[in-house]
């Protein structure tokens, strides 16, 4: 029988919403780990194997590896620019990190193939990076115009291939679900009339089209195009996909009394988050068992370590304006066995099917 550990006392935060828009200084600024002492405490294990799932600057591997001497980490990413720049790491910490190119939606697959069967401590980190935001080239910002790019990986479709060659009604379905804004309509209009003149390819092209139908709300600082741009970054890296995959992946490699954390970015990512922690721990509203064709008794993969969203303190938000919107979930594995993948998750990462089929509605 494994020991349990009780769960660790968190950092007092204060819980405030964020807005899910671009910082708010236009200048570049080195990526900052939020929530780093947070996440650290909800992890809260001792020795074994961690897994970064999505590496970046390395902020949360440092922290973890600093934090316990006698700990490995395997950290994932797709982005070859985060891999080159983590090798200093990699040297400095003498062995006990390796560092893996891949999707952290394949986390357990990329474990296997480095020889790992299990890990302790898995920890994911949703959304772009402050590096990818910042710079021009990589298409991701419309702060200062660049390509029209926005794949992490460099591979696959661009944010340009989806909108030059994409249906108007999906192009529409992309930006209301994925960007969650409302005039996606008339946004995917006015960009199907504009690329009829000749194709848009930049950032600013795409900016100031969509900033012609969309009105910046009175008092606020968010630009008219920050949902758009967030819809289409979604689409882009299949980031809700990814997210969906790798919370079953972390539940398949982790041991009994191992931890999961992760740091959320805007709602449908922690929505995503909450349904998947709230399932696997038995905090959905379930059926009887005793019913005719009721649903099986829940398989509870997961106590809760955090009950609520823990967000970023005012401190935070201060310090780094990006941190504004951040929501950390928890979570402990239990000793039970790996449950079915949740259907509904998948579906809720996906666009409605008349959409990913192209049909309008």
């Amino acid at each position: 029988m494994t020991r349990r550990r009780p769960p660790a006392e968190l950092p007092t935060s204060v819980r405030r919403s964020g807005t899910e828009s671009e910082a708010s200084s236009p200048s570049a600024q080195p990526h900052v780990p939020v929530l780093l002492e947070e996440v650290v405490a909800a992890l809260s294990t001792d020795g074994g194997l961690a897994v970064d799932g999505t590496f970046g600057a390395g902020g949360y591997t440092r922290a973890l590896l600093d934090r316990d001497p006698a700990l490995q980490v395997v950290a994932i990413d797709r982005d070859p620019t985060a891999i080159a720049a983590g090798q200093s790491l990699v040297a400095e910490s003498r062995g006990r990190l390796r560092l893996v190119p891949g999707r952290f939606g394949n986390l357990d697959t990329l474990l296997a193939e480095a020889g790992v069967a299990q890990a302790d401590q898995v920890v994911l980190d949703i959304g772009v990076s402050s590096m990818q935001l910042d710079v021009p080239e990589r298409g991701f910002s419309f702060r200062n115009d660049g390509p029209l790019d926005m794949r992490m990986g460099g591979d696959g479709p661009s944010a340009a291939d989806i909108v030059n060659e994409s249906d108007e009604t999906v192009l529409a379905d992309i930006i209301y679900h994925y960007g969650e804004e409302r005039r996606s309509r008339a946004v995917a209009r006015a960009i199907h009339e504009a690329r009829r003149r000749g194709r848009i390819e930049t950032t600013a092209q795409l900016a100031e089209l969509v900033a012609g139908v969309v009105r910046a709300e009175p008092g606020s600082h968010i630009h008219p195009a920050t949902r758009t741009f967030q819809g289409l970054r979604i689409a882009v890296n299949d980031e809700l996909g990814e997210l969906v995959r790798a919370l079953h992946a972390a539940e398949r490699v982790l041991t009994p009394g191992g931890r999961l954390a992760v740091v959320t970015f805007h709602s449908l990512e922690d929505r995503i988050v909450k349904q998947f922690f709230a399932a696997r721990s038995g905090r959905s509203a379930q059926g009887s068992r005793h019913l005719p064709g009721a649903p099986a008794e829940v398989v509870r993969s997961f106590n809760l370590v955090t009950k609520g969203p823990v967000l970023p303190s005012e401190a935070e938000t201060a310090r780094n304006p990006r941190a504004r919107s951040a929501k950390l979930r928890a979570a402990e594995r239990t000793e039970s066995d790996v449950p079915e993948p949740l259907a509904a998750l998948t579906a809720l990462a996906s666009l409605p099917e008349a959409a990913r089929g192209g049909q309008r509605r």
